[in-house]
């Protein structure tokens, strides 16, 4: 195996095996990791509009997540409201069902990460990161990560 392909089946299996973790520790929430970005989007970032979070979603290609989001409104987590600035756009907010199992999701996710960062302590993150951030450039994925993050888009 060269190097290249290795890097892309070890991106492929971190990314399936931080999932099923994730999913395994949010299952008894009633939420899967998609969902779960949903509401810790909105807990960040309330109120968004559907194409204002489809910008920030990695876990949904295209810019319109509205199945992702009418399961969350029809679990009683999420909310459509009309827009006081543009009464044609409707804004997404938590419930108070949703802002509780987005407290409960952050708390899931800094165990996880913290469980990253232990992996990674023996490792230049940095040069990492790097190398990831050049790989995902220009894609609609890597553009939400660097909109998450702040940074301008290359």
């Amino acid at each position: 195996m060269d190097p290249a392909e290795e890097v892309r089946y070890l991106i492929l299996a971190a990314q399936r095996e931080g999932n099923r973790r994730l999913a395994r520790e949010l299952r008894p929430l009633g939420v899967t990791p998609a969902q779960a970005e949903v509401l810790r989007l909105l807990a960040d970032r309330q109120p968004l509009t559907m194409s204002g979070l489809g910008d920030l979603l990695v876990c949904e290609s295209g810019s319109n997540p509205s199945r992702l989001v009418d399961r969350l409104v029809a679990a009683g987590l999420v909310q459509r409201v009309t827009s006081s600035q543009d009464r044609r756009q409707v804004e997404l907010t938590l419930t108070g069902a949703g802002g509780a199992i987005a407290r409960d999701v952050a708390a899931i996710e800094a165990e996880l990460h913290r469980g990253i960062e232990a992996a990674g302590a023996r490792s230049d993150l940095s040069s990492v990161l790097g190398f990831l951030r050049s790989l995902v450039e220009g894609q609609s994925a890597g553009d939400a990560v660097a909109r998450r993050a702040g940074r301008p888009l290359a």
